[in-house]
């Protein structure tokens, strides 16, 4: 731990990054009880933090690498903190990006003076593709955590932090990819003020470096959600891992609607967005303070991005209710008879209705998907299922599920007919790219019939995907060999409640 503080006290930041307030957030402090701080990593020059990892890196090259030129992966934050660096101290950057970016990033990579080069489907196509750049053209490869001059650059976040807040701090909580700026904040405050607790948040689809610890090795995750793409990592880096499995007091994880929640809680305290991994640190906070309601000192979240595609806001201010736990999602079968709907109305009283689909389906029962505003989900929720029930509306809460918050909404009404037999409802996450439906018809067999397919663009660089195919089960078999040789992530919905409650015949 000596020594990454001496490589943190020693890193050549300053050049290019800048010293980041850490602002009070007023609005979150009263609500939980305790002063909560945002580390404002937002407000880089590449609005990230990578810029002070990547700079210090690329800075301790010898004169015979700078004239070479350096490489990296990335599709995100890495790649415009290495463009911006290189471009900073006269050096040519590669810049190798899969396909399936946004343009949004790859015009910020060429503004920076990087050569973007674009390959592959997916990051580890690309990764794959620079590490055969690196060899060939004899380039430096900056790594973007797993390197100590990445990890120590990364925490002079952690010594900006106590030299901002001499007063105790209970915890600090780091957003975690792939480990580099959880390794470098904890190596320099567990130096220097060991009682502060040092937590780090990963994705609750993509906890990679949490496995780890807990197995006591390195895992490779078999695949990881996408929302929070700047943190989705399927592999901590084996220094990051050496010193996290070390420092950390905790890994904990939040969900996408938690996230969702505290990209508004940050607008709501400083007007700026965050983009998904920029808020973790900020989510994983408030599941601690909700968790432990006697705490000593502040709070600290390190906001580590605000690198969010504009198109993706629909989605975070459609989930951002549920993950404050301020609204909830019911499906409730009512009898369908002349004033059930005017009863079930009454039942609710005066809270708020967010959401309300419904289409006539059957002579004696009728369906509803319905969003519920209460002011308190946790403590409301219970008390209004009970008295939905207690009154014979049967009840099932789908706050939590992904497919009928993704999909299935917007589909009521949309019910197979009777005679429709082996319905297989699988749930994908496709590439946003020009041939990737074609890529997924091409594996299918002609005589296997869709019956069902929902997309809807959430501003990313994949495509979220709900698809109905009609195959018999002897073909079952051969329908995940094909699915395997697509190499689309997916999951098979077919016995989730809310589509047999909403679509299947």
């Amino acid at each position: 731990m000596t020594d990454y503080v001496r490589k943190i006290l020693d890193s050549r930041v300053y050049d290019v990054a800048v010293q980041t307030p850490l602002d009070k957030m007023v609005r979150l402090s009263a609500r939980i009880g305790s002063p909560v701080l945002l580390k404002r990593e937002d407000l880089q020059p590449v609005f990230s933090f990578k810029i002070r990892g990547a700079y210090n890196r690329i800075a301790q090259l010898s004169p015979e690498q700078r004239a070479a030129g350096v490489i990296c992966a990335s599709a995100g934050n890495h790649a415009q903190g290495v463009a911006l660096s290189a471009q900073k101290l006269g050096i040519k950057a590669t810049i190798v990006m899969p396909v399936t970016t946004p343009p949004i990033k790859i015009d910020a990579v060429r503004y920076w003076g990087g050569n973007a080069v674009l390959f592959g489907d997916t990051f580890d196509e690309a990764a794959a593709h620079a590490r055969k750049l690196e060899v060939e053209q004899k380039l430096t490869f900056v790594h973007p955590y797993d390197d100590p001059d990445v990890i120590a650059g990364q925490g002079t976040i952690g010594m900006e932090i106590l030299q901002q807040h001499p007063d105790p701090i209970e915890a600090v909580f780091v957003p975690i990819g792939g480990g580099g700026l959880a390794a470098g904040v904890a190596s320099f405050i567990k130096f220097l003020r060991p009682e502060t607790k040092v937590i780090g948040v990963e994705p609750a689809d993509a906890a990679s470096m949490k496995a780890a610890i807990e197995t006591g090795d390195r895992v490779v995750l078999n695949r990881v959600g996408l929302f929070a793409d700047g943190v989705a990592v399927r592999q901590a880096g084996a220094e990051t891992f050496r010193l996290c499995r070390e420092l950390l007091n905790d890994v904990i994880t939040a969900d996408t609607d938690e996230m969702c929640a505290a990209i508004k809680d940050i607008f709501e305290d400083t007007r700026v967005i965050a983009e998904p991994a920029g808020a973790l640190a900020l989510a994983g906070l408030k599941a601690y303070a909700a968790a432990n309601p006697t705490r000593s000192g502040a709070l600290v979240a390190i906001s580590s991005g605000a690198n969010m595609n504009f198109d993706r806001l629909r989605h975070v201010a459609e989930r951002a209710e549920v993950g404050e736990a301020r609204e909830i999602l019911l499906g409730v079968t009512i009898p369908e008879k002349p004033g059930s709907y005017r009863r079930f109305i009454q039942t609710i009283g005066n809270q708020v209705i967010t959401e309300f689909n419904y289409r006539y389906a059957e002579a004696k029962e009728a369906n509803v998907f319905v969003g519920i505003k209460l002011s308190d989900a946790r403590q409301e929720k219970a008390k209004l299922i009970e008295q939905l029930r207690s009154l014979d509306y049967k009840v099932l809460d789908i706050s939590a599920d992904e497919t009928a918050k993704l999909h299935i909404r917007y589909m009521v009404g949309g019910r197979a007919p009777p005679e429709l037999k082996g319905e297989v409802i699988l749930r994908f996450e496709f590439p946003e790219r020009p041939g990737a439906l074609l890529k997924f018809l091409d594996q299918m067999e002609p005589d296997w019939n869709i019956t069902l397919f929902h997309y809807r663009n959430h501003g990313a660089d994949y495509g979220r995907i709900l698809v109905g195919l009609q195959v018999p089960e002897a073909d079952r078999g051969r329908m995940g060999e094909r699915l395997s040789a697509l190499g689309y992530p997916y999951e098979d919905e077919t016995d989730n409640p809310v589509y047999r409650m909403f679509l299947n015949g």
